[in-house]
């Protein structure tokens, strides 16, 4: 076993959110993304968070603690996936469900897509797309059981743009900091406009011994399904949020 498994094994397993998650197997193919992950940001730089450390506790535990909350089988679609997280790390540790990395910036796709394709997952596309044209476009509307935003804007905004991607009876699962409960107050009017109702607002830390990080998930279930009128456009969105 590596230093770098060990260390994330560790980890992993020192905070309630992620213990139990993350077996040696599968941390070996974290490791080898964590290597891709360097060489491609020396080149298009995806991410600040690029030393061992951070990789392990602000990008793969960070994302690992979503996992609980994904159905078995479930059609995943990740909105603003930057540098491909919680994306990758969801398709690297539940090879029983999809995912579709999404941003709207090509060049971090396309680094994801490499990423993907040299650790051999075969569960995650990728799509350079905007997620309002995706939520008007019938390929994707209302076609996922489960949609993740890491660090994209405050929940009303984000909301617009993931919910109507939702099946009903699907769930929006919004990964938060510090803020949360204000975001959650000030979103509660668009949620119910778009056919959400929250389910769940569940906050934990994650440390590494070293530092320590503040999180929350909010999870919104679809109760029935988004309006044709939205998602708006984005000036429409930034303007006038619901």
């Amino acid at each position: 076993m590596t230093d770098f498994v060990s260390k994330l094994l560790k980890v992993a397993d020192k905070n309630e959110a992620t213990k139990g998650i993350i077996d040696t197997p599968r941390a070996e193919i974290l490791e080898k993304l964590a290597n891709r992950l360097v060489e491609e940001n020396s080149i298009s730089n995806l991410t600040a968070v690029s030393d061992e450390d951070g990789i392990i506790l602000k990008h793969f535990c960070d994302s690992a603690s979503v996992v609980p909350f994904i159905s078995d089988g479930a059609s995943v679609c990740d909105i603003g996936c930057g540098g491909g997280f919680p994306s990758l790390v969801i398709a690297v540790l539940r090879g029983d469900v999809s995912v579709l990395a999404v941003d709207s910036v090509k060049k971090k796709v396309d680094c994801v897509k490499r990423m993907a394709s040299d650790i051999g997952l075969k569960n995650l596309a990728v799509a350079s797309l905007r997620a309002e044209e995706m939520g008007k476009d019938t390929s994707y509307r209302e076609k996922f059981d489960v949609v993740t935003s890491r660090a994209v804007g405050k929940l009303n905004l984000i909301s617009e743009l993931c919910l109507p991607l939702v099946k009903v009876g699907g769930v929006f699962i919004a990964m938060k900091s510090l803020g949360a409960r204000e975001e959650l107050e000030n979103a509660k009017n668009a949620i119910e406009l778009l056919g959400g109702r929250v389910k769940d607002e569940i906050s934990y830390s994650l440390t590494n011994g070293k530092e320590t990080i503040s999180r929350t998930l909010v999870i919104i279930e679809k109760i029935k399904p988004t309006d044709k009128k939205y998602p708006r456009n984005n000036s429409q969105i930034s303007k006038k949020p619901l």
